[in-house]
């Protein structure tokens, strides 16, 4: 939650009165979250959390529960592109893109799933990417792990649907970020022909979709992949 979409995601959350805990991966990181969510004048801090790392989960879940702070709902956000051409990729890169962005919405959903059961009520809300249907050139691990999130949002949400628990993800096509600012100019120009809206969408966009799932205005959806990419990928 320290910058781009994760950042907005906290923001709107706060301002709508959530109790927000933010994760970064530096002190320095989980410090600017506290500072930041302060501002909205609601409960909420920042933490240090490696989410692929399933012993610091463990103990993170542990602190959450013993300060009656276990989460209703879950934004899995967390993400990271190595771009490479397949032949290229080393198995370590493979390894690392596969665990940040789809092993650790597997370890925090099953982390936070028996107390969500418990109470008959959560929301998850996974964060995946427009190339998670599309694919792209040098991008076959992430958009693998992205593809992998769509089936593991479908198939928890039929396990655990009958608990008034609703998990979907939400599928960005290009949002200005700090993982597409170094794009050039020549590949932002063929990347907005292929968007209807004819711009790049900003984070508030899917902070405000994110915001709307874990709402009782989205009561009623579940296992469904959210499209918010301009209209880039009309299906």
């Amino acid at each position: 939650a320290s910058r781009g979409i994760g950042e907005s995601i906290a923001n709107e959350f706060s301002k709508a009165g959530a109790t927000v805990i933010g994760t970064a991966t530096t002190e320095e990181g989980a410090e600017n979250i506290s500072n930041r969510l302060s501002k909205f004048n609601h409960d909420g801090n920042g933490i240090v959390l490696d989410v692929a790392n399933t012993k610091q989960i463990s103990q993170t879940i542990k602190v959450l529960k013993e300060s009656d702070l276990m989460p209703s709902i879950l934004v899995n956000n967390a993400g990271i592109s190595l771009d490479n051409l397949l032949m290229r990729i080393k198995d370590n890169e493979w390894e690392k893109v596969i665990s940040i962005n789809l092993s650790s919405a597997f370890y925090l959903s099953k982390a936070v799933i028996g107390s969500m059961l418990k109470n008959r009520h959560g929301r998850i809300i996974n964060i995946g990417s427009v190339q998670g249907s599309t694919g792209a050139p040098g991008h076959s691990h992430y958009s693998s792990a992205k593809a992998g999130l769509i089936g593991l949002t479908r198939s928890l949400a039929k396990e655990v649907g009958s608990r008034n628990i609703t998990v979907n993800l939400i599928a960005p096509g290009y949002i200005s970020t700090d993982m597409t600012k170094d794009i050039d100019d020549e590949m932002n120009q063929i990347l907005l022909e292929q968007i209807p809206l004819n711009r790049f969408g900003q984070p508030i966009d899917v902070a405000r979709t994110a915001l709307y799932l874990a709402s009782s205005l989205g009561s009623y959806i579940t296992g469904e992949t959210i499209n918010v990419n301009g209209g880039m990928n009309m299906l």
